[in-house]
């Protein structure tokens, strides 16, 4: 199934075998999420919506980069979404910078 080469047209030099990469660090990292959310939330709106509002992030997003990393890592070969894009773009990969 590794015949695919990157295809014309794909962002930021995205194939393959950066798909698999991502899913491999996200299905890695995701416990992290929580914590990090925490600090975020904590940083951006204080200490009490860090407790509450963070933790619930943390918990939502941990769930979704969970699955987001199997998804990737299962569907690698395949150029979807098109061109191999990622799914989670804020931050692509977990310690990342958001962009906000």
């Amino acid at each position: 199934l590794l015949f695919i080469v990157n295809m014309p047209g794909a962002a930021h030099g995205d194939d393959y075998l950066k798909k698999l990469g991502r899913g491999i660090c996200n299905l890695v990292t995701f416990p992290f999420e929580i914590p990090l959310q925490i600090s975020r939330v904590n940083n951006s709106d204080g200490p009490m919506a860090a407790v509450t509002y963070g933790m619930l992030k943390g918990v939502g997003m941990t769930i979704v980069r969970a699955y987001v990393g199997a998804y990737e890592v299962v569907t690698f070969p395949f150029p979807v979404p098109k061109y191999f894009r990622p799914i989670l773009t804020d931050p692509e990969f977990m310690f990342e910078e958001k962009s906000w």
